[in-house]
């Protein structure tokens, strides 16, 4: 959730660095600071709050300097004040850094032992001190070497250096960094929006990866500091430079990126040394609202439903649940202890934004969940909360709903600490599971072959069906809707409660109907629920994690699923209902990355 900028030019950078600081903001952040090599020394200046505060700063203390490095910190050790806000330096060093140092205490100790003084609470000025003592007996480059191999954690750094005023140092090790070109200056960021305003070509760090940025030049070494090439790619608005790598289409692709993705998501959200969810960001004191509004579209609409669930079990917050479309147009109550949160992939979908327009009219407090951050809703929300899924092509959204049900799960469990709604052995053992999702989602993606058998079985079908209870039905709903929107057939999620009041009229011979029954409190229920549709010649798919036992002979097909805590079962039924949706399009010869009369950016009402 933090913001790292570095321009190498042949002018000023501090104007350029704060404009690209600004442009971070939507990630949230809780302090801002800048450093640049001025008249041969390191000037650095930073404060708690807004890059305003920032900019006021530096336009009664000017910054000059060709060269220079800036962040926007969202706080993780150490409270938000000046001390602990980036850049930290020495007197040779600057150094800005997104992500955790992990032993960063055992390195503070040892230094500390040998007569390091540390100024701040944060685990990044380990890395300075560090720095600060390789650069007594080696250059720049094998310093940052050095350093790196002494670190465990997940980081993006950007460095600069008071002997060396030619050049930034960038090294990338789990959080994402970036480099883009320009004639005369080059830049480094921690994402491709970060560079956006200023260039439109850019090269993405690797894992292990450095680079040595000056204005005129750019060099790349991997983790055995062996010279290496980048390849240099345009943005665009439409994204189509991404690759689909050795996948048939985007869409498998990003079916498989899933445990990444998850992961990556994770690690922006928990500290992994203390084991906390960090949201230090939120709009609004949870122990002061009383109702949260949920409210989305198509996929985002089904992670909004979801959450209600997930809310309501752990919070004693009252939940509602809106179709963009139809908040906007309904006469709500608008409530100043109401949370009103959005999720979108695109963050322009024009329904979700005008109800967001709409509460901020009524200056109501607004969050957003969204996988582009540079979007409309990102920016005009009054804290955005991303769910760091990477670009999504496919327009059937896949690791963008995991990752907005990831984000909004672990809203759900901080809420409800932060009210002390939760007992905190229970928060902390829930933080634990969910740690073991992007592992289970791989094993999810496991039952693929099986799954392609049960697609070439039903593909032929004139529709189907899709029934869950709990946390389970809005995950029936999505897969119906993923099988509509990939293989134009028929299909409908419902409650399995329900089926008797009406939709059991449809079951008849050969209707194919998909069961997703986790070993949950309503296991028994939908499996009776179930019995009514074998009875009625329905040939059901049963999805369930009950251990691998034959529940019944009747059952056309069975996928069984890893066991998991019970709230997390969501993440590991979507899998194989993606699988199912993706299978049957490709048997029908359908479009797969492109559904007609769809768009992956709904921009129009």
């Amino acid at each position: 959730m933090c913001g790292i900028i570095g321009i190498a030019s042949n002018k000023s950078v501090s104007v350029n660095i704060i404009n690209a600081l600004k442009k971070l903001e939507y990630r949230g952040y809780d302090s801002a600071g800048l450093a640049t090599i001025t008249n041969g020394e390191i000037n650095e200046k930073k404060c708690p709050g807004r890059v305003e505060k920032l900019e006021k700063i530096l336009f009664q203390n000017p910054s000059e300097g060709n060269l220079g490095i800036g962040h926007v910190r969202w706080a993780t050790h150490g409270v938000p004040n000046e001390v602990n806000a980036h850049p930290h330096s020495s007197e040779i060093v600057s150094v800005v850094h997104n992500g955790i140092i992990e032993n960063s205490d055992e390195l503070k100790r040892v230094l500390e032992k040998s007569g390091k003084v540390f100024k701040s609470q944060t685990d990044t000025e380990v890395i300075t001190v560090l720095l600060t003592e390789k650069l007594k007996n080696l250059d720049p480059l094998n310093a940052v070497f050095e350093t790196l191999d002494m670190l465990r954690g997940s980081f993006a750094l950007g460095i600069i250096f008071k002997n060396f005023k030619d050049f930034v140092i960038g090294a990338r090790r789990g959080s994402p960094l970036a480099v883009g070109y320009s004639s005369n200056e080059n830049y480094l960021g921690s994402d491709s929006y970060a560079l956006k305003a200023m260039t439109n070509k850019i090269s993405y760090l690797d894992d292990g990866d450095l680079c040595v940025i000056s204005k005129n030049e750019v060099k790349f070494f991997n983790s055995k500091k062996d010279k290496i090439n980048k390849e240099i790619f345009t943005l665009s608005e439409d994204k189509s430079q991404a690759s689909k790598g050795n996948y048939k289409n985007f869409m498998i692709k990003e079916i498989f990126e899933q445990p990444i993705t998850a992961k990556t998501c994770l690690k922006e959200y928990i500290d992994k040394i203390r084991g906390e969810i960090n949201f230090y960001n939120l709009p609004v004191d949870p122990k002061k609202i009383n109702k949260i509004a949920l409210i989305g579209c198509g996929t985002a609409y089904h992670s909004c439903l979801i959450a209600k669930y997930w809310l309501e079990e752990f919070t004693s917050l009252s939940v509602e649940t809106d179709i963009a479309s139809e908040f906007r147009y309904r006469k709500v109550r608008f409530d100043k202890n109401t949370l009103y949160l959005f999720v979108s992939q695109s963050g322009e979908t024009a329904d979700t934004y005008a109800a967001l327009e709409l509460c901020k009219k009524e200056n109501v407090k607004t969050c957003s969940v969204v996988n582009v951050v540079e979007s409309s809703i990102a920016r005009n929300s009054d804290c955005v909360l991303p769910i760091h899924a990477g670009p999504e092509i496919g327009v059937a959204s896949t690791k963008a709903f995991i990752g907005q049900m990831l984000v909004l799960y672990l809203l759900s469990l901080k809420i409800s600490e932060i009210r002390n709604d939760i007992d905190r052995k229970e928060y902390k053992n829930k933080i634990n599971e969910l740690k073991k999702i992007p592992s289970l989602l791989s094993e999810s993606l496991k039952q693929e072959e099986k799954i392609q058998i049960i697609a070439k079985d039903i593909y032929k079908s004139n529709g189907s069906m899709f029934l869950g209870r709990g946390f389970s039905f809005p995950i029936a709903l999505e897969g119906a809707l993923k099988l509509k929107e990939l293989s134009y057939l028929h299909a409908e999620g419902y409650p399995a409660g329900e089926m008797k009041h009406g939709p059991l009229a449809l079951i008849e011979d050969g209707l194919p109907v998909v069961v997703i029954a986790p070993k949950d409190k309503y296991f028994e229920k939908t499996l009776s629920n179930m019995q009514e549709v074998i009875a009625r010649g329905g040939k059901v798919l049963l999805l369930t994690n009950s251990g691998g036992k034959v529940i019944s002979e009747n059952i056309r097909f069975q996928i069984d699923l890893p066991e998991s805590d019970i709230t997390l079962t969501p993440f590991l039924f979507t899998i194989p209902l993606q699988l199912l949706s993706y299978h049957v399009a490709l048997f029908k010869k359908c479009d797969i990355d492109k559904p007609r009369n769809l768009a992956k950016s709904v921009t129009v009402e």
